[in-house]
């Protein structure tokens, strides 16, 4: 394994700052797994939902570098009161359990690693940095179940996520699997 005690985080939250960064480590991880040609993971559709994430109160991105050289990054957005999280949502689960209010659930948007440092850890470092200063009393991500002969989702079980549904949130996205980790931080 790979040491990686020099890497370095650091936390945004203005888009502006990140934003080509982020874009460009999309463009190389989702062209590693041959992902760019799907409308869903083109970089004009990623930045559009960016965009949209990163327009909602409590935005925060982590990147991770080394050195200088960027490795990876995560970034989330608390769910609001009026947010669709759960529309989309199979089987459908209780006004209970989707009542947002800004603070209750963080939505783990995305969380990408780029290869010279996959599998040594990063991508958990990554998540529990973002999560160490988060006030949020649980965090939700979607993964595509089909994605690494469901190895990916087998991290994230392995986090203490447990899978609470399906959904698809966009008509051009995959079915993904929707899990949730509560407490926010086990």
């Amino acid at each position: 394994m790979t040491d990686t005690s020099s890497v370095s985080f650091r936390h945004v939250t203005d888009v502006e700052k990140v934003r080509q960064l982020l874009l460009d480590i999309h463009v190389e991880v989702r062209g590693d797994f041959g992902l760019l040609d799907r409308p869903f993971y083109a970089v004009d559709r990623f930045d559009e939902r960016l965009s949209s994430y990163a327009s909602r109160p409590g935005w925060e991105a982590v990147v991770a570098e080394e050195a200088g050289e960027p490795v990876g990054y995560v970034f989330a957005t608390p769910l609001g009161p009026s947010t669709a999280w759960w529309e989309d949502m199979k089987p459908p689960l209780s006004k209970d359990y989707t009542r947002e209010t800004g603070d209750r659930t963080l939505a783990l948007n995305e969380i990408l690693v780029r290869a010279p440092w996959r599998g040594t850890g990063i991508a958990r470092r990554l998540h529990e940095e973002l999560l160490a200063g988060r006030a949020e009393q649980r965090v939700t991500l979607l993964v595509n179940p089909q994605t690494a002969n469901g190895r990916l989702k087998a991290v994230y079980e392995s986090w203490k996520y447990r899978q609470i549904g399906t959904q698809q949130p966009f008509p051009d996205s995959p079915v993904f699997a929707a899990m949730m980790r509560d407490p926010l931080r086990p």
